[in-house]
Order: C-alpha cells, then sequence, then structure tokens
C-alpha cells in the first residue's frame, strides 16, 4: 500500500473542502488534564504538512492547560458528506513566534481584536462585560496594526498515528492506519 498518509490527508481535505458544506477543516481535539480528565471541542486546522497539524489558540485556555500538562493529543476530522474520518494522534509543540505573528497577521481585524479581548475559557459575568473589553482593545489599537498577544500562540500535533476510515456497505468498513517508525510510515489495516 505505501501511500505517504500527509499526501492522502491533503487529498481527503482538499475533496472535502469542495463537498462539506461548513468547515472543512473542522477538527476535534482531545486532549486530558492532570487529573485524567478528558476534554475534547472543535477546532480549525489552519495548516498541515510533514512536521504536523496546526491549529491556534489562547494559551491561557483550557485546551492550553491540557496540552502544558500533557504534551500529547488527539484530533478528528468527520466528513458526514464524504462519509469518511481521519483520526490522528501525537506529540503537541508550539509553533515558533515568525509562523504565530504570520498566522495572527493574516486574521481579520476583529478576530485580532477578539484575542486580546477574551480571557478564554474563564468565566464570563455577562456579555456586556466582553463587548465592552471589546471596545477597549478597539480603542488602545486605534489607527494602528494589532500585535498578536503574548498568550496567543499555535500548536503543531506531530503525528504518530494516523487512521483513514471510510464507510463501507454493512459495517465494513475501510481502515488504514499509519504508524510513523524510524525508517518513516509503516501502513496495515485495521478491522472494522
Amino acid at each position: 500500500m505505501s501511500t505517504n498518509p500527509i499526501a492522502l490527508f491533503s487529498e481527503w481535505l482538499a475533496e472535502a473542502e469542495t463537498r462539506e458544506p461548513n468547515d472543512p477543516n473542522a477538527m476535534a481535539l482531545a486532549t486530558v488534564n492532570t487529573g485524567g480528565q478528558p476534554a475534547v471541542r472543535m477546532v480549525l486546522l489552519k495548516g498541515h504538512d510533514d512536521a504536523g497539524f496546526v491549529f491556534y489558540t489562547n494559551q491561557q485556555s483550557r485546551k492550553a492547560d491540557d496540552l502544558r500538562d500533557h504534551t500529547k493529543a488527539g484530533l478528528l476530522f468527520h466528513w458526514k458528506s464524504l462519509r469518511r474520518q481521519v483520526r490522528v494522534e501525537g506529540a503537541v509543540t508550539i509553533v515558533d513566534d515568525a509562523t504565530a505573528d504570520a498566522y495572527f497577521a493574516s486574521r481579520s481585524r476583529v478576530s485580532q481584536l477578539g484575542a486580546w479581548a477574551s480571557e478564554q475559557s474563564r468565566p464570563l459575568p455577562d456579555h456586556g462585560t466582553l463587548s465592552a473589553r471589546l471596545q477597549e482593545v478597539t480603542r488602545r489599537f486605534e489607527d494602528m496594526d494589532v500585535p498578536r498577544p503574548p498568550h496567543w500562540s499555535g500548536y503543531r500535533v506531530a503525528a504518530e498515528r494516523i487512521e483513514f476510515w471510510r464507510d463501507g456497505a454493512h459495517r465494513l468498513h475501510e481502515r488504514r492506519l499509519f504508524t510513523r517508525g524510524n525508517a518513516g510510515w509503516n501502513e496495515g489495516l485495521l478491522y472494522p
């Protein structure tokens, strides 16, 4: 079989971009905290290559707290209209400042300001508080570029396992598992 799983993922993502009605780059991110409590939430894939799968977030969020304590995570892409999914597992690292700065600069101004205004995952007394914080940072950065907050960056999941799942008739699904070894990727099949 010997297919490169990153190239195969790129093909599947490109197809999802033409057929999925919303957010084909949406992925479930699974983490675990110091007490062993798992948590999962949806985030957006913002880049992928042989080095890994990248997403961005507030480094004071619950997901960032989990990743600080346990530097491994799982990702799940589910493309219902294609009847496919991809699972990724691996070690997580923070992207370098230049990469985070470049992505932050590409975001809309309101999204940039929102990164400053939001204390992600912390209790919010009411939406008026968030609106007031957004107004304050809008005034602070008026007539200037919005810099990336020091508490905001990207994370890269370096894939150690990638499973491609394709729906099959009578629940006889196709499951292709790639595992990274010292000499590159190994591929095999799994029972459905």
